[in-house]
């Protein structure tokens, strides 16, 4: 059984006291509690430290938006894995098609901050997805297919474990769009199966792959709902404190 992620990507959103105060409005709700879900928010990296110490009497997790693939050096700019470490950060975020598009992040980019990531005790969530144009030409699986190769194949399996996929139909990121729950299912499905292909079916079942395509709580229970569809990568509903824990609330409800 997968346990639901549901997972906020605050983006460039929420400096320090912004972020204290989502993060201690979120906290509240879950403070004291157990949820069955696991609960993520990525928030910019000035403000990781005020998310953390908000999150740190529940079960709530914090994570990074982003990670340079050496440990240290002339990187000016940059964040290492060990750094996101001593924040008590337990997942990175790789390959968001941001990154992709507006920083120039090519697949063997994305497969080498991956693997840095996995190999030393952190957990990616590798984004994979297609734009508006490869969709309507057809090609979407053979874009997908290539970017989550491009990481497994630089990754051992004894790190797989420590993936989670993220689907993120570009088309629909911060547009109002949404796949169909039966194309999200589709599209899961499909990940999920070259994650068989490449491995084994046994290490393709407990790999989480979530959906990232503008989740909200109109959306979520439809989504959720479906067999592949394993939690949310969010973005502008992880910004308002009622929504995002409404979409907690609907992941708490379904059983799969």
């Amino acid at each position: 059984m997968r346990r639901f992620l549901i997972a906020g990507n605050w983006k460039m959103n929420a400096g320090p006291t912004e972020a204290k105060k989502l993060a201690d409005e979120i906290a509240e709700t879950w403070n004291g509690k157990s949820p069955k879900s696991e609960v993520l928010i990525c928030p910019p990296f000035v403000s990781i430290p005020f998310v953390v110490k908000s999150f740190r009497d529940t079960a709530l997790k914090t994570g990074a938006q982003n990670v340079h693939s050496e440990s240290n050096g002339a990187f000016t700019g940059e964040i290492s894995t060990e750094m996101l470490q001593e924040l008590t950060c337990e997942y990175v975020i790789t390959g968001h098609s941001e990154r992709r598009e507006f920083f120039g992040e090519t697949d063997a980019v994305v497969a080498a901050k991956t693997k840095r990531v996995v190999t030393n005790e952190l957990k990616a969530i590798v984004c994979v997805g297609e734009k508006l144009e490869e969709r309507k030409n057809d090609s979407h699986r053979d874009v997908v297919k290539f970017q989550l190769e491009a990481v497994i194949n630089s990754i051992d399996n004894e790190y797989a474990s420590d993936l989670v996929i993220a689907y993120e139909p570009v088309w629909a990121i911060g547009t109002g769009e949404t796949a169909s729950p039966e194309q999200a299912q589709e599209m899961h499905k499909f990940i999920r199966s070259i994650l068989s292909d490449f491995w084994s079916e046994t290490i393709a079942d407990n790999i989480r792959i979530l959906y990232g395509g503008s989740m909200k709580p109109g959306n979520a229970k439809e989504l959720l709902s479906q067999p592949d569809v394993d939690g949310g990568l969010i973005g502008g509903a992880s910004l308002d404190s009622s929504s995002f824990n409404e979409i907690i609330t609907i992941a708490e409800s379904i059983t799969k």
